[in-house]
Protein backbone atom coordinates (compact mmCIF):
# COMPACT_ATOMS: atom_id res chain seq x y z
CA UNK A 1 0.00 0.00 0.00
CA UNK A 2 1.35 3.50 -0.88
CA UNK A 3 1.50 6.11 1.39
CA UNK A 4 -1.16 7.97 0.27
CA UNK A 5 -3.60 4.93 0.10
CA UNK A 6 -1.90 4.09 4.15
CA UNK A 7 -2.91 7.80 5.05
CA UNK A 8 -7.11 7.41 3.69
CA UNK A 9 -7.30 4.15 5.33
CA UNK A 10 -5.42 5.59 8.58
CA UNK A 11 -8.24 8.44 8.69
CA UNK A 12 -11.18 5.81 7.72
CA UNK A 13 -9.76 3.28 10.93
CA UNK A 14 -9.46 6.81 13.09
CA UNK A 15 -12.64 7.55 11.81
CA UNK A 16 -14.53 4.34 12.84
CA UNK A 17 -12.63 4.30 16.32
CA UNK A 18 -14.16 7.46 18.80
CA UNK A 19 -13.13 4.98 21.56
CA UNK A 20 -11.19 2.28 22.73
CA UNK A 21 -14.10 -0.17 22.13
CA UNK A 22 -14.87 0.69 18.76
CA UNK A 23 -11.14 0.46 17.85
CA UNK A 24 -11.01 -3.11 18.78
CA UNK A 25 -14.63 -3.61 17.20
CA UNK A 26 -13.08 -2.03 14.28
CA UNK A 27 -10.06 -4.33 14.38
CA UNK A 28 -11.88 -7.59 14.74
CA UNK A 29 -14.40 -6.73 11.78
CA UNK A 30 -11.38 -6.00 9.63
CA UNK A 31 -9.46 -9.40 10.79
CA UNK A 32 -13.02 -11.19 10.56
CA UNK A 33 -13.43 -9.84 6.66
CA UNK A 34 -9.79 -11.39 6.02
CA UNK A 35 -10.66 -14.73 7.43
CA UNK A 36 -9.06 -14.47 10.95
CA UNK A 37 -11.56 -16.84 13.08
CA UNK A 38 -12.68 -14.46 16.23
CA UNK A 39 -11.57 -16.65 19.76
CA UNK A 40 -13.93 -16.87 22.61
CA UNK A 41 -11.98 -17.07 25.94
CA UNK A 42 -14.54 -18.88 27.65
CA UNK A 43 -14.31 -21.60 24.86
CA UNK A 44 -10.62 -24.33 24.46
CA UNK A 45 -8.41 -22.52 22.02
CA UNK A 46 -8.69 -23.22 18.38
CA UNK A 47 -5.27 -25.48 17.58
CA UNK A 48 -5.76 -24.85 14.10
CA UNK A 49 -2.72 -22.49 12.06
CA UNK A 50 -4.05 -19.67 10.57
CA UNK A 51 -5.60 -16.62 11.91
CA UNK A 52 -7.32 -15.82 15.22
CA UNK A 53 -8.11 -13.20 17.13
CA UNK A 54 -9.95 -12.14 20.73
CA UNK A 55 -11.82 -9.16 22.33
CA UNK A 56 -11.43 -8.14 25.60
CA UNK A 57 -13.36 -4.70 26.46
CA UNK A 58 -11.30 -2.48 24.73
CA UNK A 59 -8.36 -4.41 23.90
CA UNK A 60 -7.73 -6.86 20.91
CA UNK A 61 -5.57 -9.67 20.37
CA UNK A 62 -4.63 -11.29 17.19
CA UNK A 63 -2.12 -13.88 15.64
CA UNK A 64 -1.36 -15.92 13.02
CA UNK A 65 -0.01 -19.65 13.32
CA UNK A 66 2.44 -20.81 10.45
CA UNK A 67 1.67 -24.17 8.89
CA UNK A 68 3.46 -27.03 10.56
CA UNK A 69 4.34 -24.76 13.27
CA UNK A 70 7.39 -27.37 15.52
CA UNK A 71 6.41 -26.16 18.72
CA UNK A 72 10.69 -27.09 19.39
CA UNK A 73 11.81 -24.04 17.18
CA UNK A 74 8.67 -21.67 17.09
CA UNK A 75 8.61 -18.58 18.63
CA UNK A 76 6.79 -15.53 19.10
CA UNK A 77 6.70 -12.36 16.78
CA UNK A 78 4.60 -9.48 18.80
CA UNK A 79 3.66 -6.05 18.16
CA UNK A 80 1.96 -4.09 21.09
CA UNK A 81 0.33 -1.15 20.93
CA UNK A 82 -2.98 0.57 22.76
CA UNK A 83 -6.33 1.40 21.74
CA UNK A 84 -6.97 4.72 24.32
CA UNK A 85 -5.94 7.37 24.15
CA UNK A 86 -6.50 10.93 26.49
CA UNK A 87 -9.46 13.36 26.98
CA UNK A 88 -12.82 13.36 28.80
CA UNK A 89 -14.80 10.58 30.10
CA UNK A 90 -18.65 11.53 31.36
CA UNK A 91 -19.01 10.15 34.78
CA UNK A 92 -21.99 7.96 36.35
CA UNK A 93 -24.17 10.28 36.40
CA UNK A 94 -23.41 12.41 33.63
CA UNK A 95 -26.26 15.57 33.17
CA UNK A 96 -25.70 18.20 34.70
CA UNK A 97 -27.53 21.78 35.08
CA UNK A 98 -25.87 25.39 35.67
CA UNK A 99 -27.50 28.61 34.64
CA UNK A 100 -30.46 27.71 32.40
CA UNK A 101 -27.43 25.55 30.79
CA UNK A 102 -27.43 21.79 30.76
CA UNK A 103 -23.60 20.66 31.20
CA UNK A 104 -21.90 17.29 30.24
CA UNK A 105 -20.60 15.96 34.16
CA UNK A 106 -16.83 14.84 32.88
CA UNK A 107 -13.57 13.65 34.11
CA UNK A 108 -10.16 13.60 33.12
CA UNK A 109 -8.53 10.63 31.83
CA UNK A 110 -5.21 10.27 31.29
CA UNK A 111 -3.12 13.44 30.67
CA UNK A 112 -5.10 15.36 27.47
CA UNK A 113 -4.22 19.34 27.29
CA UNK A 114 -6.88 20.66 28.47
CA UNK A 115 -7.62 23.95 26.30
CA UNK A 116 -7.55 21.30 22.70
CA UNK A 117 -10.35 20.54 24.54
CA UNK A 118 -12.15 23.75 23.87
CA UNK A 119 -14.36 25.15 21.29
CA UNK A 120 -14.17 21.64 19.38
CA UNK A 121 -18.03 20.10 18.39
CA UNK A 122 -17.63 16.66 20.91
CA UNK A 123 -19.55 13.23 20.20
CA UNK A 124 -20.31 10.58 22.81
CA UNK A 125 -18.51 7.31 22.28
CA UNK A 126 -18.28 3.98 23.95
CA UNK A 127 -19.51 1.33 25.51
CA UNK A 128 -23.74 0.31 27.23
CA UNK A 129 -24.19 -2.22 29.58
CA UNK A 130 -27.41 -3.50 29.91
CA UNK A 131 -29.18 -5.02 33.37
CA UNK A 132 -28.97 -8.13 31.07
CA UNK A 133 -25.20 -8.25 30.23
CA UNK A 134 -25.10 -6.80 26.74
CA UNK A 135 -22.56 -4.62 25.84
CA UNK A 136 -23.74 -2.37 22.94
CA UNK A 137 -20.95 0.05 21.22
CA UNK A 138 -22.50 3.35 20.47
CA UNK A 139 -21.21 6.92 18.94
CA UNK A 140 -23.57 10.26 18.78
CA UNK A 141 -22.91 13.05 16.40
CA UNK A 142 -21.44 15.91 17.57
CA UNK A 143 -23.84 16.84 20.96
CA UNK A 144 -20.99 18.89 22.82
CA UNK A 145 -18.70 21.63 23.21
CA UNK A 146 -16.84 23.18 25.97
CA UNK A 147 -17.47 26.72 25.63
CA UNK A 148 -13.71 29.21 25.78
CA UNK A 149 -14.11 32.23 27.90
CA UNK A 150 -14.12 35.51 25.75
CA UNK A 151 -11.05 37.87 26.44
CA UNK A 152 -13.46 40.25 27.27
CA UNK A 153 -14.69 38.80 30.15
CA UNK A 154 -11.01 37.46 31.48
CA UNK A 155 -8.71 39.30 29.52
CA UNK A 156 -6.12 36.83 31.43
CA UNK A 157 -6.58 34.30 29.14
CA UNK A 158 -4.89 35.58 26.42
CA UNK A 159 -1.82 35.56 28.47
CA UNK A 160 -1.93 32.67 30.95
CA UNK A 161 -5.05 30.39 30.40
CA UNK A 162 -5.69 28.55 33.49
CA UNK A 163 -8.49 25.62 33.01
CA UNK A 164 -9.52 24.42 36.90
CA UNK A 165 -10.35 20.14 35.60
CA UNK A 166 -13.29 20.67 37.17
CA UNK A 167 -14.62 24.15 36.80
CA UNK A 168 -13.75 24.72 33.33
CA UNK A 169 -13.87 21.50 31.36
CA UNK A 170 -17.98 20.72 31.44
CA UNK A 171 -19.26 21.16 27.93
CA UNK A 172 -22.45 22.48 27.42
CA UNK A 173 -24.99 20.18 25.06
CA UNK A 174 -28.81 22.27 25.54
CA UNK A 175 -30.00 25.44 26.56
CA UNK A 176 -33.27 25.69 28.83
CA UNK A 177 -34.46 21.96 28.84
CA UNK A 178 -33.69 20.28 32.44
CA UNK A 179 -35.69 17.26 30.86
CA UNK A 180 -32.94 16.48 28.28
CA UNK A 181 -30.96 13.46 30.26
CA UNK A 182 -27.97 12.98 28.71
CA UNK A 183 -27.55 9.24 29.11
CA UNK A 184 -31.24 8.86 28.24
CA UNK A 185 -30.58 10.52 24.92
CA UNK A 186 -27.26 8.03 24.19
CA UNK A 187 -29.16 4.96 25.16
CA UNK A 188 -31.99 6.76 22.37
CA UNK A 189 -29.48 6.66 19.86
CA UNK A 190 -28.36 2.55 21.23
CA UNK A 191 -31.98 1.78 21.17
CA UNK A 192 -32.20 1.33 23.89
CA UNK A 193 -34.36 3.14 26.99
CA UNK A 194 -32.40 5.02 29.60
CA UNK A 195 -33.87 1.98 31.91
CA UNK A 196 -31.95 -0.79 30.47
CA UNK A 197 -28.64 1.01 31.11
CA UNK A 198 -26.64 -0.65 34.06
CA UNK A 199 -23.50 0.48 33.21
CA UNK A 200 -21.32 2.74 30.75
CA UNK A 201 -17.95 3.74 29.83
CA UNK A 202 -18.47 6.49 27.51
CA UNK A 203 -15.69 9.65 26.33
CA UNK A 204 -16.09 12.39 24.59
CA UNK A 205 -14.66 13.02 21.00
CA UNK A 206 -13.80 15.37 18.51
CA UNK A 207 -15.86 14.56 15.40
CA UNK A 208 -13.67 16.66 12.91
CA UNK A 209 -12.99 14.47 10.28
CA UNK A 210 -8.78 13.40 9.81
CA UNK A 211 -7.15 15.89 6.69
CA UNK A 212 -3.88 15.42 4.83
CA UNK A 213 -2.62 19.22 4.16
CA UNK A 214 0.29 21.89 3.38
CA UNK A 215 1.14 23.22 0.12
CA UNK A 216 2.67 20.01 -0.97
CA UNK A 217 0.31 17.57 0.92
CA UNK A 218 2.75 15.88 3.28
CA UNK A 219 1.48 16.78 6.54
CA UNK A 220 -1.39 14.91 8.70
CA UNK A 221 -3.85 15.97 11.00
CA UNK A 222 -6.28 13.89 13.16
CA UNK A 223 -7.08 12.91 16.67
CA UNK A 224 -6.06 9.88 18.18
CA UNK A 225 -2.56 9.17 16.58
CA UNK A 226 -1.56 8.40 19.77
CA UNK A 227 -1.70 5.77 19.52
CA UNK A 228 -4.08 4.78 16.51
CA UNK A 229 -1.25 4.78 14.06
CA UNK A 230 0.57 1.95 15.58
CA UNK A 231 -2.64 0.33 16.33
CA UNK A 232 -3.29 0.44 12.49
CA UNK A 233 0.19 0.11 11.30
CA UNK A 234 0.38 -3.13 13.52
CA UNK A 235 -3.00 -4.56 11.68
CA UNK A 236 -2.30 -3.85 8.26
CA UNK A 237 1.48 -5.66 8.89
CA UNK A 238 -0.52 -8.43 10.65
CA UNK A 239 -3.05 -8.66 7.63
CA UNK A 240 -0.11 -7.65 4.57
CA UNK A 241 2.77 -10.17 6.29
CA UNK A 242 4.76 -13.45 4.23
CA UNK A 243 4.14 -15.87 6.72
CA UNK A 244 7.07 -16.37 8.75
CA UNK A 245 8.60 -18.96 10.64
CA UNK A 246 7.30 -17.47 14.15
CA UNK A 247 3.53 -16.83 15.23
CA UNK A 248 2.84 -13.31 14.46
CA UNK A 249 0.90 -11.45 17.33
CA UNK A 250 -0.46 -8.18 17.25
CA UNK A 251 -1.52 -7.34 20.61
CA UNK A 252 -3.35 -3.92 21.05
CA UNK A 253 -4.03 -2.95 25.29
CA UNK A 254 -6.84 -0.57 26.43
CA UNK A 255 -5.87 2.15 29.46
CA UNK A 256 -1.97 2.75 28.51
CA UNK A 257 -2.98 6.18 29.06
CA UNK A 258 -3.57 5.81 32.98
CA UNK A 259 -1.02 3.25 33.69
CA UNK A 260 -2.27 -0.17 32.06
CA UNK A 261 -3.28 -1.87 35.58
CA UNK A 262 -6.52 -3.05 34.07
CA UNK A 263 -7.36 -6.76 33.08
CA UNK A 264 -7.26 -4.99 29.31
CA UNK A 265 -4.28 -3.49 30.10
CA UNK A 266 -0.79 -4.13 28.80
CA UNK A 267 0.39 -4.29 33.11
CA UNK A 268 -2.34 -6.81 33.01
CA UNK A 269 -2.69 -10.90 32.31
CA UNK A 270 -4.08 -10.95 28.81
CA UNK A 271 -1.04 -10.80 26.40
CA UNK A 272 0.39 -13.68 28.58
CA UNK A 273 -2.90 -15.66 29.35
CA UNK A 274 -3.04 -15.61 25.20
CA UNK A 275 0.22 -16.92 24.14
CA UNK A 276 -0.06 -19.44 26.96
CA UNK A 277 -2.98 -20.40 25.09
CA UNK A 278 -1.36 -19.99 22.30
CA UNK A 279 1.53 -22.85 23.10
CA UNK A 280 -1.11 -25.11 24.87
CA UNK A 281 -2.39 -26.04 21.44
CA UNK A 282 1.01 -26.95 19.84
CA UNK A 283 1.59 -29.13 23.09
CA UNK A 284 4.20 -26.14 24.49
CA UNK A 285 4.13 -26.27 28.47
CA UNK A 286 6.62 -26.27 31.50
CA UNK A 287 10.39 -25.78 30.43
CA UNK A 288 9.10 -26.00 26.55
CA UNK A 289 7.20 -22.25 27.70
CA UNK A 290 9.92 -21.05 28.82
CA UNK A 291 12.56 -22.42 25.47
CA UNK A 292 9.34 -20.28 23.50
CA UNK A 293 9.55 -17.16 25.39
CA UNK A 294 13.60 -17.23 24.85
CA UNK A 295 13.17 -17.32 20.97
CA UNK A 296 10.60 -14.25 21.05
CA UNK A 297 10.67 -10.73 20.85
CA UNK A 298 8.75 -8.06 20.78
CA UNK A 299 8.17 -4.26 19.16
CA UNK A 300 6.43 -1.61 21.09
CA UNK A 301 4.48 1.02 18.49
CA UNK A 302 3.50 3.73 20.59
CA UNK A 303 3.89 7.66 18.86
CA UNK A 304 6.90 9.60 19.84
CA UNK A 305 8.08 12.75 19.24
CA UNK A 306 9.17 15.05 16.03
CA UNK A 307 11.55 17.75 16.87
CA UNK A 308 9.08 21.36 17.26
CA UNK A 309 10.47 24.35 16.02
CA UNK A 310 9.36 26.49 18.30
CA UNK A 311 10.56 24.63 21.45
CA UNK A 312 14.02 23.57 19.97
CA UNK A 313 15.16 23.58 23.94
CA UNK A 314 13.07 20.87 24.88
CA UNK A 315 14.86 18.11 22.76
CA UNK A 316 18.05 16.58 22.59
CA UNK A 317 20.51 18.45 20.47
CA UNK A 318 21.84 15.77 18.32
CA UNK A 319 18.72 13.59 18.02
CA UNK A 320 16.00 15.84 16.00
CA UNK A 321 13.57 13.46 14.02
CA UNK A 322 11.11 15.07 11.55
CA UNK A 323 8.15 14.08 10.10
CA UNK A 324 8.16 11.79 7.29
CA UNK A 325 11.96 10.99 8.48
CA UNK A 326 10.94 7.42 9.15
CA UNK A 327 9.89 5.64 12.24
CA UNK A 328 11.71 6.24 15.34
CA UNK A 329 13.50 3.74 17.15
CA UNK A 330 13.19 5.14 20.87
CA UNK A 331 15.98 4.74 23.63
CA UNK A 332 16.27 5.70 27.79
CA UNK A 333 19.05 4.87 29.73
CA UNK A 334 16.74 4.75 32.58
CA UNK A 335 14.79 1.87 30.31
CA UNK A 336 10.83 3.92 30.08
CA UNK A 337 11.60 2.66 26.68
CA UNK A 338 13.17 -0.99 26.36
CA UNK A 339 15.32 -0.65 23.11
CA UNK A 340 18.81 -2.43 23.78
CA UNK A 341 21.65 -2.80 21.53
CA UNK A 342 19.90 -6.22 20.71
CA UNK A 343 16.47 -5.21 20.06
CA UNK A 344 17.77 -2.30 18.03
CA UNK A 345 19.61 -4.60 15.15
CA UNK A 346 16.40 -6.28 15.09
CA UNK A 347 14.63 -3.26 14.21
CA UNK A 348 17.18 -2.08 12.20
CA UNK A 349 17.16 -5.70 9.86
CA UNK A 350 13.48 -5.08 9.46
CA UNK A 351 13.91 -2.03 8.52
CA UNK A 352 16.42 -2.76 5.77
CA UNK A 353 14.37 -5.17 4.75
CA UNK A 354 11.28 -3.04 4.07
CA UNK A 355 13.18 0.02 2.68
CA UNK A 356 12.68 2.22 5.75
CA UNK A 357 14.46 4.75 7.40
CA UNK A 358 14.99 4.76 10.46
CA UNK A 359 15.64 7.74 13.09
CA UNK A 360 16.76 7.68 16.73
CA UNK A 361 14.96 9.33 19.71
CA UNK A 362 16.51 10.23 22.94
CA UNK A 363 15.12 12.87 25.53
CA UNK A 364 16.94 15.72 26.48
CA UNK A 365 18.22 14.92 29.94
CA UNK A 366 16.50 18.07 31.28
CA UNK A 367 13.31 17.08 30.01
CA UNK A 368 11.48 13.70 31.42
CA UNK A 369 10.84 10.92 29.32
CA UNK A 370 7.37 9.14 29.13
CA UNK A 371 7.18 5.58 28.99
CA UNK A 372 4.93 2.93 26.80
CA UNK A 373 3.75 -0.79 27.07
CA UNK A 374 7.24 -1.90 26.43
CA UNK A 375 8.85 -2.14 29.71
CA UNK A 376 5.85 -3.62 31.40
CA UNK A 377 5.68 -6.48 28.64
CA UNK A 378 9.72 -7.09 29.16
CA UNK A 379 9.05 -7.05 32.65
CA UNK A 380 6.06 -9.32 32.76
CA UNK A 381 7.25 -12.07 29.94
CA UNK A 382 11.17 -11.37 29.61
CA UNK A 383 11.28 -11.12 25.89
CA UNK A 384 13.62 -9.34 23.75
CA UNK A 385 12.04 -5.98 23.19
CA UNK A 386 12.31 -2.56 21.65
CA UNK A 387 10.15 0.72 21.41
CA UNK A 388 8.96 2.59 17.83
CA UNK A 389 7.05 4.94 16.60
CA UNK A 390 6.31 7.43 14.35
CA UNK A 391 7.24 10.90 15.29
CA UNK A 392 4.23 13.82 16.07
CA UNK A 393 4.05 17.06 17.02
CA UNK A 394 0.97 18.31 19.08
CA UNK A 395 1.16 14.82 21.06
CA UNK A 396 -2.38 14.19 23.41
CA UNK A 397 -3.69 17.42 21.49
CA UNK A 398 -7.24 16.58 20.06
CA UNK A 399 -5.25 17.50 16.66
CA UNK A 400 -1.96 15.72 16.07
CA UNK A 401 0.33 16.01 13.45
CA UNK A 402 2.21 13.61 11.18
CA UNK A 403 4.14 13.30 8.25
CA UNK A 404 1.89 11.38 5.55
CA UNK A 405 4.54 9.09 5.14
CA UNK A 406 5.23 7.32 8.10
CA UNK A 407 2.50 5.44 9.11
CA UNK A 408 2.99 3.26 6.38
CA UNK A 409 6.40 3.21 6.40
CA UNK A 410 5.69 2.04 9.72
CA UNK A 411 3.81 -0.50 8.76
CA UNK A 412 5.92 -1.81 5.96
CA UNK A 413 8.86 -2.46 8.50
CA UNK A 414 6.37 -4.19 10.80
CA UNK A 415 5.48 -6.35 8.12
CA UNK A 416 8.93 -7.15 7.61
CA UNK A 417 9.33 -8.10 11.40
CA UNK A 418 6.94 -10.48 10.97
CA UNK A 419 7.77 -12.10 7.93
CA UNK A 420 10.98 -13.11 9.88
CA UNK A 421 13.60 -10.18 8.93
Amino acid sequence: MDARSHIADLAAFVTASPSSFHAASEAARRLAEAGFAEQRETDAFDDAPGGHYLVRDGAIIAWWVPEGADPASVGFRVVGAHTDSPGLKLKPRPSASAFGWQQAAVEIYGGPLPNQWLDRELGVAGRLVTRGGAQILVATPAWLRVPQVAPHLDRSVTENLYLDRQQHLKPVYSVGRPDLDLLALVADVAGLGASEIAGHDLCCYVTEAPAVFGPTGEFFASPRLDNLSSVHAGLTALLAADEGPDIAVLACFDHEEVGSASRSGGAGPLLEQVMRRIAGTLGVHGDGWHRMLARSSCISADAGHAVHPNYPHLHDPEHRPLPNGGPLLKHNANLRYTSDATSSALWRRACDAAGVPVQDFVSNNAVPCGSTIGPMTAERLGVVMCDVGIPLLSMHSTRELAGVRDPGWLADALAAYYAGA
